[in-house]
């Protein structure tokens, strides 16, 4: 169980092993704060050992957030630690292998058909879950091929293939040498750290000239997002920060990549996992997928576009 406190307004507050802490717009700076889009809703009884996994079902629950109207990005303040993430992250439990393998196909077919890289030697994936995009990057021609993933059970049940391609731990810039890529990706994670400009300046610093980044994330600006309101699973305790396709494109420019390209995802995943997302009431949910699950039509395979954005920027040669 992964305790939490309730928050004030504007903190910061004291709880298990540290506060939470106050921040500016992690893309601008900028510090006003014109508009309060929700106040936290977190309920520390209700977080599971899935609160910090990938493709859980949705809670509802997330810390106060703020809209920045210099950049559009939705922001998270107050926020945990760098140090309670880390650990909250490397805790964490995973069941979505599956859906992994279907997200990287999709990711997979981007890169072939947007990213602009003819050159395939070095490529690191950052939150790489279970490796399964690493998979997709030694299809594809990639030679020194690295995954970075904080979280130590979905490395646990990675495929031999790419097991020993992933490092365990917190990414940290530092661990690379400056210009030993050619692709710097990160799937589904810019929500998810403390920093996401840093992180893009970081890949920015380890690719060479010419070399691209590949980002994956969620779209608060997307119709699903404005329908469902705060009943969306984009807001979410983990997610610290969401951003549109303006301020993706913001942070990418601001990290110094040019050529910046902003497209929508459309996804590919079973009628029962959309199901798991959908807004539906707690006891409906449960038997509704009890029979998805266990059925062929929850099995079968559905693509929509529901509000993630892929963006690829280029580190000028």
């Amino acid at each position: 169980m992964v305790a939490l406190p309730e928050t004030t307004p504007r903190g910061p507050t004291t709880f298990q092993g540290g506060v939470l802490v106050a921040r500016s717009c992690p893309v601008c700076g900028s510090s006003r704060e014109t508009r309060v889009f929700a106040e936290a809703s977190v309920i520390p009884e209700s977080l599971t050992r899935f609160a910090f996994s990938s493709r859980k079902a949705p809670e509802n629950l997330h810390h106060r957030i703020v809209e920045c109207e210099e950049c559009e990005l939705l922001y998270s303040s107050p926020v945990p630690t760098r140090e309670f993430l880390e650990s909250a992250y490397r805790d964490a439990s995973f069941g979505a292998s599956e859906e992994s393998r279907l997200a990287s196909l999709t990711y997979g077919d981007f890169l072939r058909r947007f990213v602009r890289t003819p050159d395939r030697r070095g490529a690191l994936d950052i939150g790489t879950g279970d490796g399964a995009f690493l998979q997709r990057l030694l299809e594809q021609g990639f030679t020194d091929v690295v995954g970075v993933e904080p979280s130590a059970a979905p490395v646990a049940v990675a495929s031999p293939r790419v097991k020993g391609l992933i490092r365990l731990g917190p990414f940290r810039a530092s661990e690379f040498e400056a210009g030993r890529f050619q692709l710097v990706t990160c799937f589904q994670t810019m929500e998810h750290v403390d920093d996401p400009l840093g992180l893009c300046r970081d890949a920015h610093r380890l690719l060479r000239g010419g070399g691209a980044i590949f980002l994956v994330c969620h779209n608060h600006r997307a119709l699903s997002a404005r329908v469902m309101g705060l009943k969306s699973p984009i807001f979410d305790i983990e997610h610290l920060q969401l951003f549109s396709p303006r301020s993706i494109r913001k942070t990418l420019e601001r990290a110094g990549f040019t050529g910046v390209e902003v497209r929508v995802v459309v996804n590919r995943y079973p009628l029962h996992y959309w199901a798991k997302l959908a807004p539906l009431p707690a006891s409906m949910k449960a038997a509704v997928l009890r029979w998805l699950e266990g059925s062929r039509l929850g099995r079968t395979l559905l693509a929509a576009p529901v509000g993630n954005l892929a963006a690829v920027g280029y580190k000028p040669a």
